[in-house]
């Protein structure tokens, strides 16, 4: 029998409660739970072959998204994340998908783009012609040391720029289950003498984009008006999508949220949120205006249709992701077999936390759920442990007055 994403009251568990239910889910080992429970999870030795000049490492906290449900298929959600009402929000967003049977993904084949620039180039249109005679050989050349990755096309175009013409030269290169980018630079190397010669220009730069508008990822979801809130909500919802995709202002909030959701499982199986934010917003603005990320509409039964778009350059194999314990851990958790799948994944959370986003702005106002985890905070910094972090958390959102002098004196009151 396939398990449920659908844990009733999991923010009210203790830590060992929470992390028995995820073990049963994704068959952990008591080493997967201890390693979790460690802080400091990342050995020094490892991090020392990571990156330069350590010194150390912090730790962000990790909780787990739960009632997602994906192409029906149950997931738990690692989001490794220190924003307040993510996580919850996501939880929340999932519970009210499942009501029309959850999200639904789709993706394209896992295809990188990376360019060679030629400059000084004298004759940019006719080299280009010359590039394109060479395609075959170019290919040959650029899979010569690589078995699984493979470029399988290729395009060239002349750019004018403020220095002059430049002929580029783009490799289309399968990178199935990793994000490639190593691969992709080493192929733009291999080629760029063939490159140099037949435009008789000088080859520079030789690098992935990661703009990977040929890596895409979809979902879309089905929610229920009643679940949501009702026929206002929805229409509130539509009309505060509209709004971020008339005005930049507004849409790069929007999807700022967006990225809250995509960014979290990103940090928590160690892909490189960078290059994923650097994308998503280039592929917004690809049109010439930066727009929303998703998509918001009433459908014929007035429920709310929401859907989203973006590039999902992200691996399961390769650089960072089978080399950091708790990356490898929370893979196991999620159970994605491919990269492409744990790209779906995280679309979809994408879609939830911008569902939950808009909710609480049209609903309640956004303010509210931050309220009260920034309240807990403020309690923990001023030395409260235990209750005493609820009890005085609970007492500034009650006054609406959240703030360090505040808890301070409710401290000192309640010692």
């Amino acid at each position: 029998m396939s398990k449920s994403s659908r844990i009733s009251g999991f923010y009210k568990r203790t830590i060992t409660e929470r992390l028995e239910l995820v073990k049963d889910f994704a068959n952990l080992t008591d080493e997967d739970v201890a390693m979790i429970k460690t802080t400091g999870s990342l050995p020094l030795d490892v991090a020392n072959h990571m990156i330069e000049n350590v010194i150390g490492v912090t730790q962000i906290p990790i909780g787990i998204a739960v009632n997602f449900r994906i192409n029906a298929k149950d997931y738990l959600i690692p989001m490794a994340i220190e924003e307040p009402s993510v996580v919850a929000a996501c939880s929340n967003a999932a519970k009210m998908a499942r009501i029309k049977g959850g999200f639904f993904t789709s993706s394209t084949d896992s295809i990188m783009i990376g360019q060679i620039q030629a400059i000084n180039v004298n004759d940019p249109f006719a080299a280009k012609m010359r590039i394109l005679k060479l395609k075959d050989a170019i290919l040959n050349k650029a899979n010569e040391k690589h078995r699984t990755t493979r470029a399988n096309d290729l395009d060239v175009k002349v750019i004018n720029t403020v220095t002059g013409d430049m002929v580029i030269t783009e490799l289309h290169i399968d990178c199935k289950d990793a994000m490639g980018a190593n691969a992709v630079n080493s192929m733009c190397e291999s080629v760029a003498s063939i490159i140099e010669r037949a435009t008789g220009g000088e080859v520079l730069l030789r690098i992935l984009s990661n703009l990977s508008s040929k890596r895409l990822t979809r979902a879309q979801v089905i929610i229920d008006k009643d679940a949501v809130g009702g026929q206002e909500i929805v229409e509130g919802i539509v009309e505060a999508w509209s709004f971020a995709s008339a005005d930049p202002y507004r849409a790069a909030t929007h999807n700022k949220g967006i990225m809250n959701g995509i960014d979290a499982v990103a940090i928590a199986t160690c892909n490189d949120f960078r290059g994923l934010e650097a994308g998503a917003h280039a592929y917004a603005a690809r049109t010439g205006h930066y727009g929303p990320l998703t998509i918001w509409e009433k459908d014929v039964n007035s429920d709310l249709a929401g859907s989203i778009e973006v590039p999902m350059a992200v691996g399961i194999i390769g650089g960072v992701t089978k080399v950091h314990p708790i990356s490898k851990i929370c893979l196991k958790i999620l159970g994605v077999k491919t990269a492409n799948e744990l790209g779906e994944v995280m679309a979809a959370v994408g879609l939830a936390q911008n569902l939950a986003a808009l909710r609480a702005l049209v609903a309640e106002g956004i303010q509210k759920g931050h309220m009260s985890l920034h309240a807990r905070n403020i309690a923990m910094s001023i030395g409260a442990t235990g209750n005493l972090i609820d009890v005085i958390a609970d007492k500034m959102v009650e006054e609406g007055n959240v703030k360090t002098d505040r808890a301070k004196e409710l401290f000192a009151e309640l010692l």
